[in-house]
């Protein structure tokens, strides 16, 4: 499903892990910089992780399932503003962060504000960029009323020749309901986001599970682009 990185080597990689981690500093509440690398790459031998396991964690989580494939454990390996400047918290930046979780394959998917923006070695393909001129709704908050409910963003993708693509998104409110997630009970809102290819002409549709109360995307359903894979995210732990 996720295919590792032919380069650089292992030992490579830990070292740079090892350094954006130590840069990092205590972002995360780290107490053993290479035991969070050696998790990351890794992995654990379970894709379910208890309650009580997630909470011992002194960094963010998430399960991942792509396509109907097996659920995936991620970690959170480094949090950046827009400009690439390694945040201590959420409340580091004025803009959402960019979250980069790592898999135990040297897989990666990129996030702002609960959207993929961009994926690393993914094996059936891979998001290159996301841009938009207007702010993402899921950054504003779906769950308030003076969100808007339409917005544009362009795409580059692989593989093939796929640059500049226009997306165009109108989301709309489906119920309420509650998600039982790392074993407590969480009310959400539901919104689809109806996407429309216009290159294309394709449509396909996006599921965000919103926090009621903050706007904060708890559990999604996106897909990567036109033609590739889903990606179920359901956040254990976030970033604070």
């Amino acid at each position: 499903m996720l295919k590792k990185l032919c380069s650089p080597s292992i030992s490579r990689l830990l070292f740079l892990s090892a350094t954006a981690l130590f840069i990092a500093g205590c972002s995360q509440k780290i107490t053993s910089v290479n035991d969070t690398v050696r998790l990351a790459l890794q992995g654990t031998a379970d894709t379910h992780k208890s309650a009580y396991d997630i909470a011992r964690l002194p960094y963010a989580s998430t399960y991942v399932r792509i396509d109907n494939q097996a659920q995936l454990f991620m970690v959170l390996a480094l949090a950046e503003s827009a400009t690439g400047k390694t945040l201590t918290n959420a409340h580091s930046t004025t803009t959402p962060p960019l979250l980069k979780w790592l898999a135990s394959d040297n897989g990666m998917l990129i996030t702002q504000s609960g959207r993929i923006i961009k994926t690393v070695n993914l094996s059936a393909g891979n998001l290159l960029a996301t841009h938009s001129t207007s702010p993402d709704p899921l950054a504003l908050g779906l769950h308030l009323a003076t969100t808007p409910k339409h917005w544009q963003r362009t795409i580059d993708w692989q593989p093939g020749y796929h640059t500049g693509y226009q997306l165009d998104s109108v989301f709309v409110f489906d119920h309420a309901e509650v998600l039982t997630i790392n074993g407590k009970s969480v009310p959400v809102l539901r919104f689809n986001e109806n996407v429309l290819v216009k290159q294309l002409n394709k449509h396909y549709s996006n599921t965000f599970w919103v926090d009621q109360q903050t706007g904060k995307v708890v559990k999604s359903l996106q897909y990567i682009a036109p033609s590739l894979p889903s990606v179920e995210m359901t956040i254990l732990k976030p970033f604070n």
